[in-house]
């Protein structure tokens, strides 16, 4: 994986931006009393995010670990980051502070996408129209609702630098995993799109990627692509089918063709994708599976040795 530390020029220099490469979502260091480290990257990448966290902070000690939502690579890393300090706190949004309490790794996500993510523990909740000292500044607390429905992003008005997370990237968004699911979200997609247009914000930090300044852009193609997708709702799901199968390549780095094969048609999110949106085709789950990964090789994203299927 790779990783780059922004100092941008559009960014106070007590935001520190960790630009993490793909599996981890990128984290955010804000420097001060309140210092806060928001979204923690994935857990096979923990042993890194703690060490480049340390490196950061150099004489801070975090306030407060933050998660702009529950998806393994944005809070992955909480587990480690609560043992290397553990008199900090963790805030989460809203909606599934009793399954972090009780640990449901179905409620959150983690077996239905067959990811991994540590249990760690919960302090305090998010509540979006709220407004959080964070770093040396007071962030407003917004609800994202579309790429998941419990999301919250963070937007500091007097410098208008808003930490969009998977709302908006310079170029889209995160998959919509309600529409995955059945459930019509993409309607709360344009919602946050309309509200981050409201935000107008200078500069924004997104959850993969690199800080960028010309939101009005990315919006523009944001609405682009969201509008292909409710056009055609398949595009979506077969997007979503690929965008797991690659996370799980880019985990495992190589894998023989029938583990993931077997991981697939057990994953029950890609059960769901092809009974909802594919079932009517003559290929059955298996079939449908390899024929999406071929996808991935033709596209270069996964490559073939043998039997194996490795990472692009």
């Amino acid at each position: 994986m790779t990783m780059t530390q922004t100092q941008a020029a559009s960014l106070p220099s007590d935001i520190v931006v960790l630009e993490r490469g793909w599996l981890s979502a990128n984290n955010i260091v804000l420097l001060g009393d309140e210092t806060a480290i928001v979204d923690t990257g994935y857990v096979t990448h923990a042993n890194q995010t703690v060490a480049l966290v340390e490196a950061a902070l150099a004489e801070y000690q975090p306030v407060l670990l933050l998660n702009t939502h529950l998806h393994s690579d944005h809070c992955g890393g909480n587990a480690a980051l609560q043992q290397r300090y553990p008199q900090s706190q963790t805030w989460i949004p809203p909606g599934q502070a009793d399954m972090v309490k009780n640990w449901d790794p179905v409620g959150l996500s983690y077996a239905p996408t067959g990811q991994e993510c540590p249990p760690f523990r919960c302090d305090g909740v998010l509540q979006p129209e709220s407004e959080v000292r964070l770093g040396s500044q007071v962030w407003q607390v917004h609800s994202a609702a579309g790429h998941d429905p419990h999301a919250i992003i963070l937007f500091q008005p007097e410098h208008r630098i808003l930490i969009s997370a998977d709302a908006l990237w310079e170029r889209g968004f995160g998959v919509v995993f309600p529409e995955l699911e059945g459930e019509q979200a993409f309607t709360h997609v344009a919602d946050t799109l309309d509200l981050i247009e409201q935000l107008a914000p200078l500069t924004v930090i997104p959850g993969h990627g690199r800080v960028f300044t010309n939101a009005t852009a990315a919006l523009a193609y944001a609405r682009k692509r969201l509008d292909g997708f409710m056009r055609d709702p398949r595009k979506h799901a077969l997007y979503g089918a690929k965008v797991l199968l690659k996370f799980k390549l880019l985990e495992l780095q190589r894998v023989s063709r029938p583990h993931l094969l077997a991981w697939a048609c057990g994953t029950s999110h890609m059960v769901d994708i092809h009974r909802l949106y594919f079932a009517d085709q003559t290929l059955s789950a298996h079939e449908w599976v390899t024929q999406t990964i071929r996808e991935l090789v033709d596209n270069g994203a996964a490559r073939v040795a043998g039997e194996d299927i490795l990472n692009g």
